[in-house]
């Protein structure tokens, strides 16, 4: 029996990945839009890093280009050893539910549209966070709980239609509120969360499913029909999404929610909040109005 606690079958999520760095034919929109966003937070920090990892970058441009010290060391690491063999630096293949490293071994991990295929997102969180030097900088890109709406409502309603019942076709994935409570259970301090959204447009359902196969985005829920999808659930999704979703053009559209997160293991000489009470200036006079006791209706 499946652990309970099991949401994605990781041997389907590394065999989708792996098919993904075979192909070529796929733009790969999403890890290139990611690379670029990746690239100018780590400029914006102005900082120079020495020890990267770079998990799940998959297809898509490097980071190297923001690493600017010539002695950095970059590592990276994929589920799929596929898709290591993509450029020629040190790599690891290993499960990012359990990273192979000491603690403090970096002093930069990002992790590139992997975490929303992980069970245990808390888990890999807090593995992530001990990898890191003190002060070292997290820097994570998940899809989010809008992705593939339409996708999910055109075969919500054609399965109920064709056959009266549902199975799940789309992941479940986190949404904005539960990314900020995930970094503050794993214990990173400073964390910001935020959120983009993608829209891209295909000429129909198949041209959106076979780039999401050449991403390896497809399916990977544990509990998924393992049965070939039926032609007329197909037809019936592929009208619904067209009806439902399509634009006047023709083309129907397809929503990626992208998850930022943000963190830096915990240090000393980080700036911290301070104690309430304990501020020198009272707000009033900071604002030039009259202070009014608590209580007190105001112009009393």
């Amino acid at each position: 029996m499946a652990d309970s606690t099991m949401i994605f079958d990781r041997r389907a999520v590394r065999r989708h990945r792996g098919r993904a760095a075979a192909s070529d034919a796929v733009d790969d929109f999403l890890r290139l839009e990611i690379a670029e966003q990746m690239a100018e937070r780590l400029r914006d920090t102005g900082r120079n890093f020495r020890a990267v990892l770079d998990i799940g970058r998959g297809h898509g441009e490097s980071v190297e280009h923001s690493v600017d010290e010539p002695s950095a060391l970059l590592v990276r690491g994929d589920l799929a050893e596929g898709m290591l063999r993509r450029r020629a630096c040190p790599a690891v293949a290993f499960d990012d539910e359990f990273l192979p490293f000491a603690d403090g071994a970096f002093d930069l991990v990002l992790s590139r549209l992997v975490l929303h295929w992980v069970n245990d997102v808390p888990g890999a969180l807090v593995q992530i966070r001990r990898s890191l030097r003190p002060d070292g900088l997290f820097i994570g890109a998940l899809l989010g709980g809008d992705t593939l709406i339409e996708l999910r409502d055109a075969f919500l309603g054609a399965e109920s239609e064709v056959t009266g019942g549902a199975s799940p076709r789309t992941s479940p994935m986190a949404a904005p509120p539960d990314a900020v409570a995930l970094m503050q259970r794993a214990g990173f301090a400073l964390p910001v969360v935020d959120v983009d959204t993608v829209t891209a447009t295909y000429s129909d359902l198949l041209a959106l499913m076979h780039d999401l196969r050449a991403m390896g985005e497809t399916n990977a829920v544990l509990q998924r029909s393992r049965n070939f999808l039926r032609r007329d659930m197909l037809g019936a999704a592929a009208d619904r999404y067209r009806a439902v979703h399509g634009g006047p053009d023709g083309r129907i559209p397809a929503t990626f929610q992208i998850i930022w997160m943000t963190g830096w293991a915990p240090d000393d000489a980080q700036p911290r909040p301070l104690r309430p009470g304990s501020a020198g200036q009272r707000l009033a006079a900071a604002l030039g109005t009259k202070e009014w006791p608590a209580g007190e209706p105001a112009g009393s």
